[in-house]
């Protein structure tokens, strides 16, 4: 079995679903079924983040929000962004690492749609869990490339991140005027 060096520190998905790709490509684990264990755990992880943010995130955070620096101010700026560009949020926050495990939390916080949240919440996570598998089936057992191949592939996320973006911000502009 592969080990990853310390110099490249892997999220929750990158630990699990590399190695199950692996083992998928040797016969050891049906792609299949790796495929939809990522889902469904990338759902569930969501929702209990989306759950908790919704029945205890806002009191939580006006009253102990001060203490890191967020005032009820910038919770209800935070609110307001979120009801208008929820879903693209949610869709890109799936695709940037250390963001994709936390944009439950606002989603949560501003009652986002549980259906709406969940179709953007399975459109990125599973498209990020198709990428981790086929990268574990493709590169097996080759930390080198893995380690290569996963800072190119958050650079290139980021870039297609920035591009959904601009162009969301372009229709959305162009629908406003």
């Amino acid at each position: 079995m592969m080990t990853i060096e310390s110099s490249f520190i892997p999220f929750p998905s990158e630990i699990v679903m590399i190695p199950a790709g692996y083992l998928a490509y040797k016969g050891e684990m049906n792609i299949l079924l790796v495929l939809l264990s990522g889902f469904a755990g990338s759902m569930i992880g969501a929702w209990i983040n989306y759950f908790l943010a919704m029945s205890l995130g806002r009191k939580f955070l006006y009253t102990y929000g001060k203490y890191f620096f967020m005032k009820a101010e910038t919770i209800n700026k935070m609110e307001t962004f979120f009801n208008r560009h929820g879903a693209v949020s949610t869709f890109t926050g799936r695709l940037i690492p250390g963001i994709r495990q936390l944009i439950s939390i606002p989603a949560g916080l501003s009652k986002m749609s549980l259906p709406l949240f969940s179709l953007y919440t399975f459109l990125g996570a599973g498209l990020w869990t198709i990428v981790l598998v086929l990268l574990g089936y493709f590169l097996g057992e080759n930390e080198a490339l893995i380690k290569e191949y996963m800072q190119e592939l958050v650079y290139l996320s980021l870039i297609v991140v920035m591009f959904i973006l601009s162009v969301y911000t372009y229709f959305y502009k162009r629908k406003k005027d």
